[in-house]
């Protein structure tokens, strides 16, 4: 195993190819800007490759660089051979029709399990709650939100989180401050909201307020522009990031950019000048996904950002305990019977080979 580095987490998240690291990608991963790893199905064969995947990345530096996926359930699942299915999230917003009481038990619960078996894995972060409210309108949220009525959202979301910190996980609720109202999928274009303020705050914005409220860790913003209130798409404007996010919200954890090669960055420029206004606007993490020639010239290229809290709040987001008290946990016969009820909510298998609306976010 590769001695670790002592080196501070950068303000960058990047990728890699397979599923071991090459000798290129671990002197990449060694670059003082980068503090990341982002994992994709790509990235996975089995659970044992997985957990060897993530010792090497861990072990390359002290602190560790920090595991994050897309493992938010129904068709936005990394992994699936040796995982729990788990449900798109309107399951459990459709089962809080017949008992809120019941649908909130069961949030947690699919949270607990999430958590705990990525955990197990040494995955440190699964970018979830997607806080986006269901207004009918956009395909690449669709299921993956809980529910139209921000009351129920906020709820059902709440849970899950309190599920996660049982698993030992952070949260990320996305897509800040709500991408469910656009028709466009900001992978491939550049998605405008034209509601005002006002009726923002009223809807999309109270699950990110409410979730502020109770402990969130993380956010990622929506490459959506929301003209009303700013002219850039919400993860490049200081106007959304740091005078409603932080000064309104009064949110204190991690703003990691959505992937900055998507389509909804493309305004801004190259991908520098795409990480240097998503720093400049108040982003603590920069994602650069799929594209190793943009992140290397974002290596090169990028000037270290100042960023005072960096250090303290990517600590927050590491996964906490120890690795095999969550492997003998997920072995047990007590946390089987959490996958069970888990299972039971999950969608058919072919529910998850739709559009894969995440090898993105």
């Amino acid at each position: 195993m590769t001695t670790e580095l002592p080196l501070p987490r950068g303000p960058l998240m990047i990728d890699v190819e397979g599923f071991s690291l090459t000798e290129t990608e671990r002197a990449r991963l060694r670059h003082p800007l980068v503090g990341g790893v982002i994992l994709f199905r790509r990235n996975f064969q089995n659970v044992e490759q997985l957990k060897a995947l993530t010792a090497e990345i861990h072990a390359l530096r002290s602190p560790a660089l920090l595991i994050a996926a897309d493992h938010e359930g129904g068709r936005v699942q990394r992994f699936i051979d040796g995982f729990t299915r788990l449900p798109p999230m309107r399951v459990l917003g459709d089962v809080w029709a017949d008992s809120p009481d019941r649908a909130k038990v069961l949030a947690e619960t699919v949270g607990y399990v999430l958590a705990a078996e990525l955990r197990a894995c040494g995955v440190d972060l699964s970018f979830t709650p997607v806080l986006d409210l269901d207004w009918e309108r956009c395909a690449v949220i669709g299921n993956r939100s809980f529910h139209r009525d921000p009351y129920i959202v906020s709820e059902l979301a709440q849970a899950l989180q309190k599920g996660l910190a049982r698993g030992g996980m952070a949260t990320c609720g996305k897509h800040f401050p709500g991408h469910g109202w656009v028709e466009g999928d900001s992978h491939h274009v550049i998605p405008v909201d034209p509601r005002t303020l006002d009726q923002l705050r009223a809807d999309d914005l109270v699950p990110f307020a409410k979730l502020a409220e109770s402990g969130l860790t993380s956010v990622m913003p929506a490459h959506v522009i929301y003209p009303e209130v700013d002219g850039q798409p919400a993860g490049f404007s200081h106007r959304w990031l740091q005078d409603i996010l932080r000064g309104e919200l009064h949110f204190d954890g991690v703003i990691f950019s959505d992937d900055l090669c998507m389509e909804g960055a493309a305004g801004v420029g190259g991908v520098t000048a795409r990480a240097e206004a998503a720093f400049a606007a108040g982003c603590d993490m920069a994602l650069i996904c799929n594209r190793p020639d943009l992140a290397e010239q974002a290596l090169a290229e990028l000037a270290p950002p100042v960023q005072s809290k960096l250090a303290e709040r990517l600590e927050r987001m590491a996964g906490k305990g120890k690795l095999a008290d969550w492997q003998r946990l997920i072995a047990s016969a007590e946390f089987a019977k959490a996958q069970a009820v888990v299972h039971t909510l999950a969608m058919p298998p072919d529910a998850l080979s739709g559009p894969a609306v995440g090898e993105a976010h």
